[in-house]
């Protein structure tokens, strides 16, 4: 039973599809965009672990060629691992168009650490995960290569089911979760944290021992969990992944790799990490939606969707692909919304060349529809709207919004419901 659960936890909570990865699937339109929340390269993640007292390895971030060989020397490591600092993975295997091959060099030379700096800092590295084109290095991690003689997995997340954080951790690192959960489900082990206590000592220890670490390494392995538990909360993270937490031939255990995932409410209080956001390889359109406090998803097609909510966004979509069309994108209003939002969210629909209709889709519960119909107003002159526009409005001051759209003499197509709104979409681009 506690495997199951823990299980579960780990599939649900550590790889948790993000909507738009939901779109893609259901849909599937393809095209690489990375996800409009906060993103950190390695090696800021390492440093705020760094700065918790968990241990990391020695490390230093260049700029320059110059700077990487200059940092390798002051390492004084046996092996130094060059890492080319981009947020799409795969880099190990990517390619950049200087020719080298590969973001993820080892070598015990630090005169070829800048040779290889020279070969990835200014150039696009193209991996699975990047656009076709590649994403420009601007910055390597030139850190200390430290042997690895086995590797675990720990991961502390928020869990709805057990109201919040929960420990996660299996004794087979290094490879995907899900995997494990699904193959081996008895090799995750799970506790609850008491969100008031803390993680106790004897779930540290528990934990540990759960990991494979023996002797003193499962004191040592204890203190690093209690030190991620301390960053989880001193950052507001919704999410630490460790993978690996290794231990080395000398008995050292080690966060060799780390995910940490934010919590976007808490910004107020965490200005200092949300300063470090790299914005640079995220779509430049979702990155201007989240000034607003607009969620931006680009998708493929051709018929823009105007939402409130997630899970009417996804249903939106999925409605205009059963009756013949495709989603261009959607964007999602949120709650407190006002009119200079539903004004941005349009001149960001429309300032996509693929969008030949948008279909604005309003339930009303705490968004008052009146202020979206004057919003929508205002942006179909201001703008002067030149592709079909179908609004479905439902819920708070309905009536009121209704009367706005109608008496506006601005060529709006109504509709009764979500099917209604979806078949009219897709024939109004039909007889264009």
């Amino acid at each position: 039973m506690a495997a199951s659960m823990a299980c579960q936890a780990a599939v649900r909570g550590l790889r948790a599809a993000s909507t738009k990865q939901l779109l893609l699937s259901r849909n599937k339109l393809a095209r690489v965009s990375p996800r409009r929340w906060l993103n950190l390269q390695e090696y800021q993640s390492k440093k705020l672990m760094q700065d918790s007292g968990v241990t990391v390895q020695r490390f230093f971030v260049a700029d320059t060629a110059s700077e990487a060989l200059e940092a390798a020397k002051r390492l004084k490591a046996k092996e130094i691992v060059l890492k080319a600092q981009i947020l799409a993975g795969g880099r190990g295997k990517g390619l950049f168009d200087s020719g080298l091959k590969g973001g993820v060099h080892l070598t015990k030379d630090p005169a070829v650490v800048g040779e290889l700096a020279g070969k990835m800092l200014g150039y696009n590295l193209t991996t699975k995960q990047t656009p076709k084109e590649g994403v420009k290095v601007k910055t390597v991690m030139v850190a200390e290569a430290l042997d690895i003689s086995r590797e675990t997995y720990f991961a502390i997340l928020m869990d709805r089911s057990c109201n919040g954080p929960v420990m996660v951790g299996s004794p087979q690192g290094g490879v995907d979760i899900e995997e494990v959960a699904a193959t081996t489900p008895e090799l995750i082990f799970k506790e609850v944290i008491d969100i008031f206590e803390g993680v106790r000592d004897d779930q540290a220890l528990r934990m540990a021992a759960n990991l494979g670490f023996k002797g003193p390494l499962e004191r040592q392995a204890a203190d690093q969990i209690k030190r991620l538990y301390d960053l989880f909360l001193k950052v507001d993270a919704t999410q630490v992944e460790v993978n690996p937490l290794g231990e080395t031939p000398e008995g050292q255990v080690v966060c060799f790799d780390a995910k940490i995932n934010f919590d976007d409410n808490a910004e107020f209080r965490q200005k200092a990490v949300f300063a470090m956001d790299d914005t640079a390889e995220s779509d430049p359109t979702e990155t201007e939606a989240a000034k607003y406090d607009l969620k931006y998803i680009g998708l493929d097609g051709n018929i823009a969707c105007f939402v409130n909510g997630a899970g009417l966004a996804m249903a939106t979509c999925d409605i205009i692909d059963l009756h013949g069309g495709k989603p261009a994108n959607f964007l999602d209003l949120g709650g407190g919304v006002k009119e200079n939002q539903v004004y941005a969210a349009f001149k960001l629909l429309t300032a996509d060349p693929k969008v030949e209709a948008i279909l604005v889709n309003i339930f009303g519960g705490i968004v008052n529809c009146a202020i979206i119909a004057n919003g929508i107003t205002k942006a179909c002159r201001e703008l002067e709207l030149k592709v079909p526009l179908v609004v479905r409005l439902e819920g708070t001051n309905v009536n009121e919004a209704k009367r706005i759209l109608s008496e506006s003499g601005l060529p709006i197509t109504s509709a009764s419901d979500l099917d209604d709104a979806a078949r009219k979409a897709v024939a109004a681009i039909a007889r264009k």
